[in-house]
This record gives structure tokens, C-alpha cells and sequence, in this order.
């Protein structure tokens, strides 16, 4: 017998394909998109976003032709609270938040799971490229397009009702699909950056909400070599947009090293400096088997993976990775794996 099945429709190729692939196994499917902006007249379209009012038409299109029921959730006063509003938030307190991951954990497989339950349904399917090897998520096999770091905050409950019928497919070979089930999204090409951010410009963005406020950027021994309209305006690493008026004595380039929003100061220095060894996280969740064998930690989005070793101390967790890493930002997540297997995740809050 199959199972009631809530799909999310963002719109695009993927979680058109995997509503699709739902419905072809015999599952009673439901299509759903979130409306996540009460304005999405505003929101960028085309290639760039995932909220706006053409994303939603051509999710509704899908779902007509695989011949599924489709109905739009707004979700617009949860999202400004849970992700905008957080991801402003950690900006102002000097980190680098990762909006896509709170929106997975607080939106997609916290809000809309929870109502779907209480609806009725077994689980909920997205378009993610990952997979659920014995209900324990790991890696898709396109590594170009894995997102298992943005599920790794997801806790076993809700994985226990998830879907991800794409985990075991290219992104070319999902696009081939599309292309045959007679999708109109086949070629419609992904979106990337902030969706809520409607020009991709996440500087002004913040200044708009958090005002702007001079303050100086120091190197390493305190002197101030520039100034900057705002602390929340730089990430960790940041090597573009700074106001250095005294360049550095061998004229190499300088990177944000470290965010001081209380004192608004912003300190730069050489690349080299930026490298770190020890990160120190906030409480871990976990998410897959205890047995650590081939353990790395990924801590960007698309970033690199680092062999490591890890302890749990006072609550938290201790990384300690096999080679340096460069510019680690406080707010982003730490997503282990064994091969890969997620095992868990923390937020990073220092490293050194």
C-alpha cells in the first residue's frame, strides 16, 4: 500500500521530477508550494529565485501534468521570522548565517512537516539531492549538486519522513526526464543566492534594516589602515569591498579576519592568517550512526571536506581538522560525515 505523500514544489526541475517519480511508484501524492513572501511581485525571476510568482505557475503546470492535486501554503509570516529575520539577526551579531539551512530545518521539515502530519500524510518529498540510505542521509551521487550539508540539521524524526527520490540521479539526468514526462521546467535553469534578497545585493539589504554606522578597519596590530559604514556588512574572509586607504606593506591583499560588532571594528590581514585548525561548535545534532570510520567535516555549502576528529565538551563539540582551513565564519554549520554518510551537525561559534 502506498504512502499519503506531501510534495514541495518550489517550482523547478527537481522537485518537479521528484513528484513525478513519487506519483509513478504508487504513492497517493499531493503537490504543494510554499508561498514564502508576502510580495512576491518583488522577488527576482528567472533564473535567480525560487519565490516568486512565475515559480509558483510553473510548479501548479507540473503538478497538472503529472496529475497530482496542488494547492499554495503561505508561509510568508513563518519565513520573514525563522529565516529573515534570523539571517539579519546573525549578521548584526557579527556571523554568517546560512539561510538555506534554516529554511530546511524551520520551514520545510519543521513547519510544513509538522502540518503535514496533523493532515494526514507519512512524509514529506523535496527535490533535494541527497539520499536516505537506511532512513540515514547521505550524499547524492552527482557530487556537483549534493545537498546534504543544508539537510544535516535535520534530526531523525524528521528524516523518518522524508523524501528524496532524486539522490541517486545527475542533475543532467533529472533535467533528460523532465524533457520526456513533457515538464515545461526541463530547461529552466537553477536558482542560486539569497532568494529574499531581491537584487543580490546582501550589503544594502542589511544596511536597509540595520542602518549604517562608520567605524574603523584595523590590521592585525590594531592601526587602522581604513573605515567601513556598517560591521554587518563582512563575512569572515571577505577579501572584496574593503575601504583600505593604508595597503598592506608588501602589497599583498588583505581578508577579513575577525567581526567585532560591539565596537563596530573590522580587522584584516594576509590570507595566511585567515587559517585555522580548531573549531569550536554549539550543541550538535545527530543524525546518523555513532561508528566513525573515513570522518571529515564540510563546512560550506559546496566547500571543501577536511579529515578531522572531533570531541564532545560542556555541550558542545570540538573540531579538530587534519589540514588548515581558511575562512571558517562563525554561524555556519559543521556537518560531519563518515564516507558519505551524515552523522551530525553544529554551528560554528570560534575557530583557531
Amino acid at each position: 500500500m502506498g504512502l499519503r505523500v506531501l510534495a514541495a514544489m518550489s517550482g523547478g526541475v527537481d522537485s518537479a521530477v521528484a513528484a513525478a517519480r513519487i506519483a509513478e511508484a504508487g504513492h497517493d501524492v499531493t503537490g504543494v508550494h510554499l508561498a514564502l513572501s508576502a510580495n512576491p511581485q518583488s522577488h527576482r525571476t528567472g533564473a535567480r529565485g525560487c519565490c516568486t510568482i512565475e515559480d509558483s505557475r510553473d510548479a501548479r503546470r507540473a503538478a497538472d501534468v503529472i496529475g497530482i492535486p496542488f494547492y499554495i501554503w503561505d508561509m510568508a509570516e513563518r519565513f520573514q521570522r525563522d529565516v529573515i529575520e534570523d539571517f539579519v539577526a546573525e549578521y548584526a551579531a557579527g556571523r554568517t548565517p546560512n539561510p538555506c539551512l534554516r529554511c530546511n530545518e524551520k520551514i520545510k521539515f519543521a513547519a510544513v512537516l509538522d502540518r503535514a502530519l496533523a493532515l494526514g500524510f507519512d512524509a514529506v518529498a523535496t527535490g533535494h539531492h541527497a539520499r536516505l540510505v537506511d532512513g540515514v542521509l547521505s550524499r547524492s551521487v552527482d557530487p556537483a549538486k549534493d545537498q546534504s550539508y543544508v539537510l544535516g540539521v535535520l534530526t531523525r524524526e524528521q528524516l523518518s519522513h522524508a523524501i528524496f527520490p532524486l539522490g541517486d540521479s545527475t542533475k543532467a539526468e533529472v533535467r533528460e526526464e523532465a524533457a520526456r514526462r513533457g515538464l515545461t521546467v526541463a530547461d529552466k535553469p537553477d536558482s542560486h543566492d539569497i532568494c529574499f534578497i531581491a537584487d543580490g545585493d546582501t550589503r544594502r539589504f542589511l544596511a536597509d534594516r540595520l542602518g549604517s554606522a562608520e567605524g574603523p578597519i584595523v590590521d592585525e596590530t590594531g592601526a587602522v589602515v581604513g573605515s567601513h559604514q556598517g560591521a554587518h556588512g563582512f563575512t569572515v574572509g571577505q577579501r572584496k569591498g574593503l575601504r583600505i586607504d593604508r595597503p598592506a606593506p608588501d602589497g599583498r591583499p588583505r581578508y577579513v579576519l575577525s567581526i567585532e560588532p560591539v565596537s563596530n571594528t573590522i580587522t584584516v590581514g594576509p590570507r595566511a592568517a585567515l587559517e585555522v585548525t580548531t573549531i569550536t561548535c554549539g550543541s550538535p545534532v545527530w543524525n546518523g550512526p555513532r561508528a566513525y570510520d573515513d570522518l571529515t567535516v564540510q563546512l560550506r555549502a559546496h566547500g571543501e571536506v577536511y579529515g578531522c576528529r572531533f570531541e564532545e565538551r560542556d555541550g558542545g563539540l570540538t573540531v579538530e581538522l587534519d589540514r588548515p582551513a581558511t575562512g571558517v565564519a562563525a554561524g555556519q554549520a559543521a556537518v560531519l560525515y563518515s564516507g558519505p554518510t551524515v552523522i551530525g551537525s553544529a554551528t560554528i561559534v570560534s575557530a583557531a
